[in-house]
């Protein structure tokens, strides 16, 4: 006998294993369901629009509010939130920052999800660190210290991809983290630009790149 999903069930469970972004595997594990089973079920529901589905093997529940960060972490794995939209969320940078800027170790991609833009950089294994665990209203993501954001963010500018703001606020940063992260990277350049930065913006000089 075929055993049935029930919709209610699965988002209690879910919400209940704070699993806010799920697979047909997670169907599989937590319902005891053969993976026929699982995907006819998300097929059907995505149809009748009780489940959304973010990418191929991704899914929410519709009328939940997923944080985009834990998207953002979801969708492209390992992965953590870092450069400019970390960036705005440290208020290093002025601006508002639209698309979800993530590092990763495996290649550069973007996707538009819900007309939301996942950008992901890849940066070094050696440097895929400096990233914690942090509460965006009871769910959890993944985003880089405000130093390793910064460092990942001129990596980019030193290799010319990335274009440099002219208004940015180091003031809550320590030097020792930055030159500790710029020296992950083994790129000498790197280096040099991350020293000069910091002393112009510590000594309230405009930023010169």
């Amino acid at each position: 006998m075929v055993k049935k999903l029930k919709l209610n069930l699965i988002r209690n469970k879910f919400k209940e294993e704070e699993l806010y972004v799920f697979s047909p595997f997670d169907l599989q594990k937590y319902f005891n369901v053969s993976k026929n089973t699982a995907s006819l079920f998300l097929t059907r529901n995505v149809k009748k629009n009780n489940i959304i589905k973010l990418r191929k093997g991704l899914y929410i529940f519709s009328g939940e509010h997923i944080n985009e960060m834990l998207i953002a972490n979801k969708v492209c794995q390992p992965s953590y939130i870092s450069f400019e939209y970390a960036l705005m969320f440290y208020n290093i940078i002025p601006e508002t920052v639209y698309p979800i800027t993530s590092a990763t170790s495996k290649i550069t991609k973007e996707f538009i999800i819900e007309n939301i833009t996942y950008s992901y950089y890849r940066i070094k294994k050696e440097a895929f660190v400096g990233y914690k665990k942090e509460d965006f209203n009871g769910q959890s993501a993944l985003i880089a210290e405000q130093e390793k954001a910064f460092v990942d963010y001129l990596y980019f500018v030193d290799l010319r991809k990335k274009v440099l703001y002219s208004r940015i606020d180091l003031s809550n940063l320590s030097r020792d983290k930055l030159i500790k992260y710029a020296k992950l990277f083994k790129r000498k350049s790197l280096l040099n630009l991350t020293n000069k930065i910091y002393d112009q913006a510590r000594r309230h000089k405009k930023i010169i790149y």
